[in-house]
């Protein structure tokens, strides 16, 4: 038995325990309903928008070991909560008052946990009382003090660099000013402390800070996380309507039968069950990018319905009877069911090669999705609709309306005919013309950017107003965090400049290790090269011994005995300077920058504000190479640039993998099941135009390969390959010696033309709804899925057509060169 006739006798005892075992069918699927629905309660959710991107990265490895490593009060950490205060004076004698009173009531709950706290109150009052070592005490010594003696101390703190980097950059010393302040309130943990437990610690601390009468605002990753939480569930609540609905009305117009519809919906429902319960017994935590994934499916789903049921009454308008109808619809579809599933496998699951937790993680969820929707509508929705039909035949319901979506003679099969009958003239000038237009969009489109941003995980500080029009239950949260975010980095100097870091290992006690950090510094690379005659403008250990120099006369001498060649840099006895800085008034500061074992230190380097992340990242690359220490780049700009390459290759490598399976796939395909492997290529052909028009359009739109849409590439190969395989197989069912090509793709297009029109819209406004979502990662990424599906049914419309003209016209030229098999 040759293969296609194994295969041919495989889907034929499927379809018969389908058509004459349906209801054991229906009871088996309903089971493992059961036991997926069991599933979604184990579902956990990923609030960590960009920590799970950049987790095993060298550059976020080196990021938190400096965290770790060196002490900075006003850093933000994952153990510590930044209260920012805003208002018109956050300095004033009653505004450092209410700081530290909210401070109390924060300290008073064991709970949160409070070791210490950092700002402009607390450090006023020690400035008042030296002796002032607990807030209560810190609160007394500013209540004590009178508003002269309060501004007085104010402005003897404005040359400290503590305090300097905890107030806003408009602080006017004269006047004792600033209209925002910042606070750090670190956190005595324990081992074991989850994210968790700090967002619920960072909650309940802006839960106090409402009750207070200024305007105070808690941040850190807690909060972040808790609003990224929050920002899953509310575009979850605003789109998953919008895409119901949209799928109701449409399928409404596809089945036009209220009892077919139901059947729709229960398949689709059954789809999402099956896949959240995979999730959850995978213990796969649920992301913004999986939002996408039950759209995805949905979209698929209605695709595989639609086809079903418009078959199902294609034959019985034929004259078949319900059983046989159904048995021949089954026979027709399931080897393209088949193939459109393995394909947008293929498509979806190429992302599971990404280095990026997050994308693998959609890859696979979408990838296992598929083959549930094509075990669901390709067995469970067949043998519902003949058990359900039979139920109508025995109760006398009848059919409102069992009538195809297009036939040749319809209006709509005159529209979708209409590029077939132009290519029967033309057809190697309209493949001519497709290929070139596809190559300059192509061309054009490989200028598209690349991106990693935080912002793209964030609702937007300000909503559309169709968000914030929304009545209850689809009102969206309050989000603070990008509004917060914006105001750090407006008013605050940590925030001002762009700048890197180095990490740099080794032993710092050796003569020439402060030399050594100091050397590459007069030629760097042009992002670098910010200072003045061109050099580097670092801040080191190196710049906080000379600065302390200046100020110290005795610590002056020590370094100038010690600095053998004059250029204000030690080069001996570098453990007895480090043990006097240490010890000095300076010290805090030093240990921003090397550690008390003296083996690791950070530099931070200004870049210019022009430069780009990729070229910053570039030279601070190559800035590292020439220390003798070793130096690892690292830095928000630095980590955020590495995810960015990673994007970019997972984009390209998937694109590459579900490109080449799906053409490898339909090649040995349509060889094996009809003699035919050079149809498997004019199958692709429609899809690599598309594919190109998308790149094209994605440059236009100014849409960047972001953390979701570096999948939509991949993605669109395994959604929209599924148009062309439909139209390809329908052409295959009608295609023989007496009716030729151009025949056959009339029949196509006028019959299965109808249904791919139907999955079309549904899936490119379904797909589209994601477009709604409160994050503009998602909208972008609906708004291209949605391209990608317009692009994918107009190009199997207009560009399949002239590819199988061609095919037939140099048929018997391609079946000599592949004889034995046919071309």
């Amino acid at each position: 038995m040759s293969a296609d006739e194994r295969i041919e006798a495989w889907t034929q005892r499927l379809n018969d325990a389908i058509v004459d075992s349906p209801r054991q069918v229906i009871v088996a699927f309903l089971v493992l309903t059961l036991v997926f629905a069991a599933g979604m309660g184990l579902v956990s959710t990923d609030t960590d928008a960009t920590d799970s991107f950049t987790e095993g990265l060298e550059e976020q490895e080196a990021l938190e070991a400096i965290n770790e490593e060196f002490e900075d009060p006003f850093r933000p950490g994952s153990e510590s909560t930044q209260l920012v205060h805003t208002g018109g004076n956050v300095l004033t004698k009653e505004s450092l008052e209410r700081d530290l009173r909210l401070l109390e009531e924060i300290e008073r709950r064991d709970g949160l946990r409070v070791a210490s706290a950092n700002g402009p109150a607390t450090v006023v009052a020690r400035t008042l009382d030296p002796s002032a070592t607990t807030i209560t005490e810190q609160r007394r010594a500013v209540e004590r003090a009178g508003d002269a003696e309060v501004r007085r101390t104010v402005r003897e703190l404005a040359g400290s660099e503590r305090f300097g980097r905890s107030v806003s950059t408009d602080f006017n010393p004269t006047s004792a000013s600033a209209s925002a302040s910042i606070t750090v309130v670190s956190h005595d943990v324990p081992r074991g402390f989850s994210d968790g437990d700090l967002q619920e610690i960072q909650t309940t601390i802006q839960t106090l800070a409402d009750d207070r009468p200024v305007d105070v605002r808690a941040f850190g990753s807690g909060i972040v996380n808790a609003e990224t939480a929050t920002v899953i569930g509310d575009s979850l609540v605003i789109v998953m309507p919008v895409v119901v609905l949209l799928l109701l009305l449409f399928l409404v117009v596809a089945y036009r039968d209220p009892i077919d519809l139901a059947l729709g919906l229960l398949a689709l429902l059954m789809t999402v069950v099956w896949t959240f319960g995979f999730l959850g017994f995978s213990g796969i935590p649920f992301s913004q990018q999986l939002i996408t994934v039950p759209v995805l499916l949905l979209a698929v789903g209605v695709d595989f319905g639609i086809h079903i049921i418009n078959r199902f009454r294609e034959e019985t308008v034929a004259g078949y009877e319900p059983v046989e109808a159904m048995r021949e619809a089954n026979n027709q579809l399931m080897i393209a069911f088949v193939i459109v599933t393995a394909t947008t496998v293929f498509g979806f699951g190429a992302n599971v090669i990404s280095d990026l937790g997050p994308i693998s993680d959609l890859g696979l969820a979408s990838a296992i999705g598929i083959v549930f929707t094509f075990l669901i509508f390709g067995l469970f929705l067949p043998a519902a609709k003949l058990e359900i039909d039979k139920l109508r035949d025995a109760y006398d319901v009848p059919e409102f309306n069992s009538a195809p979506i297009a036939s040749e003679g319809s209006a709509i099969g005159r529209i979708l005919t209409f590029p077939t009958q132009v290519s029967q003239y033309v057809p190697l000038a309209m493949v001519v013309l497709l290929v070139v237009s596809g190559g300059m969009a192509a061309a054009y489109g490989s200028g598209v950017d690349t991106s990693f941003e935080t912002e793209d995980f964030l609702p937007p500080e300000e909503q559309p107003d169709y968000v914030t029009g929304l009545p209850e239950p689809f009102a969206p949260s309050e989000y603070t965090v990008a509004e917060t975010l914006n105001l750090l980095e407006e008013r605050f100097a940590t925030n001002q400049d762009q700048s890197v870091t180095l990490y740099v290992r080794g032993n710092f006690e050796e003569g020439h290790a402060l030399q050594a950090l100091a050397d590459p510094n007069d030629d760097p690379p042009g992002s670098l090269a910010v200072g003045e005659d061109g050099t580097a403008r670092p801040t080191s250990i190196v710049t906080v011994i000379r600065s302390h120099a200046e100020q110290d006369p005795v610590f002056a001498d020590l370094v100038a005995r010690n600095d053998v060649d004059g250029d204000g840099v030690p080069d001996r006895n570098l453990d007895r300077v480090y043990d006097a800085l240490f010890a000095s008034s300076a010290g805090d500061r030093a240990e921003q920058y090397l550690t008390p074992d003296r083996q690791s230190a950070q530099v931070d380097y200004a870049i210019d504000a022009d430069a780009s992340q990729g070229d910053a990242a570039v030279d601070t690359d190559q800035f590292a190479e020439k220390f003798r220490f070793e130096a690892t780049p690292t830095g928000q700009i630095v980590v955020f640039d590495a995810v960015t390459e990673v994007i970019f290759q997972s984009a390209i490598q998937g694109l590459i993998l579900a490109l080449g399976l799906t053409a490898v796939f339909l090649i040995i395909a349509y060889a094996v099941l009809e003699r035919k492997p050079l149809l498997g290529i004019v199958n692709v052909f429609p899809i690599l135009i598309a594919i190109a028009f998308l790149l094209g359009t994605m440059r236009a739109l100014g849409i960047s390969l972001n953390a979701l849409t570096a999948t939509i590439l991949s993605i669109a190969i395994g959604l929209g390959i599924a148009y062309s395989v439909h139209a390809t197989h329908r052409f295959i069912d009608e295609f023989d010696e007496d009716t030729g090509a151009y025949e056959a793709m009339i029949v196509t297009f006028a019959g299965t033309g109808g249904a791919l029109l139907g999955s079309m819209l549904t899936t490119s406004l379904g797909t589209g709804a994601l477009a709604l979502a409160i994050t503009p990662v998602l909208g972008n990424f609906g708004l291209l899925m949605a391209l990608s599906v317009v692009y994918s049914f107009t190009c199997t419309v207009i560009a399949l057509p002239p590819a199988v003209l061609l095919w037939e016209r140099y048929r018997g030229a391609w079946r000599g060169l592949s004889s034995p098999i046919q071309g």
